[in-house]
């Protein structure tokens, strides 16, 4: 009998293994809206296109005005980056999403955020995260898109300076631009521990650290990891990380310049 059972246990495990890698990534599936086309980045010299750029406006409730859009931009004026946390809850700090924005000569911003990319009626779990449940994508976008998205449905963000040189931040964006081009060719699966919007991130900027940052629990919970950067030295401030999330603590800006053509100015602004 115990053989019998050992036999059936195999048997029982070699059949979900063939069918748990059987499941493979797709681009073909019913995505929702704001995700529903992937970016594509087509360099040449200086230059770079980025094609499907996100420039979505977003109003209370289930008012949302979608566009998608090419953009065109010299890597010679990439100037800043941006990092983005955005916690999901003020009681409990650790789930939270994390994105970058870059600063162009010419006052433009673009935000990349990477995300798990969501069937039209499908929620996003921690445990689904686990078991090829989500494909994973760069949304590249307008910064005002990104930020009033996840301002409108009432989530804390913050907007955080990074001590970098230019010639970090275009090595940063070429990085992260040749992983969106990747993806568009390759589908991969999200994964919540190890391919999530925190772990790609700190594969990038570890691609131009002096010191790479290693894996730890405040990486894993994310709402946590501007502490991470603060105790680096990688946040482009001389304040305490508690005054430091107040000052850059950006809802109330947002919302008041919701519709100024200097949203990303205003945002950096204290006293507006």
């Amino acid at each position: 009998m115990r053989r019998i059972a050992a036999g059936l246990l195999g048997v029982m495990l070699l059949t979900a293994t063939i069918g748990w890698t059987a499941i493979q990534p797709t681009h073909g599936r019913d995505w929702l809206p704001e995700q529903r086309l992937l970016p594509r980045a087509q360099f040449r010299d200086s230059l770079v296109t980025v094609e499907s750029v996100r420039n979505f406006r977003w109003g209370p409730g289930a008012d949302m005005q979608s566009a998608w859009e090419p953009r065109t931009y010299d890597l010679s004026s990439v100037q800043t980056i941006w990092y983005v946390l955005t916690p999901f809850s003020r009681d409990r700090r650790g789930p939270a999403h994390a994105f970058v924005s870059f600063g162009f000569a010419d006052g433009r911003y673009l935000a990349i955020s990477v995300e798990a990319r969501r069937e039209i009626g499908e929620e996003y779990t921690v445990v689904r995260g686990m078991l090829k449940r989500f494909e994973i994508m760069y949304v590249v976008g307008d910064e005002r898109d990104l930020i009033q998205q996840r301002v409108v449905r009432g989530d804390d963000v913050y907007v955080y300076p990074v001590r970098a040189t230019p010639e970090q931040a275009r090595s940063l964006f070429r990085d992260m631009l040749a992983r969106v081009n990747e993806l568009n060719e390759e589908p991969e699966f999200y994964g919540t521990l190890r391919n999530n919007c925190t772990t790609n991130l700190l594969d990038h900027v570890n691609s131009i650290a002096a010191r790479p940052i290693p894996y730890s629990r405040r990486i894993m919970l994310p709402g946590y990891s501007d502490e991470v950067a603060h105790e680096r030295g990688l946040l482009d401030t001389d304040l305490s990380l508690a005054a430091a999330r107040e000052r850059f603590l950006i809802n109330d800006r947002a919302l008041r310049h919701a519709r100024s053509a200097s949203f990303s100015k205003a945002i950096r602004t204290s006293n507006q």
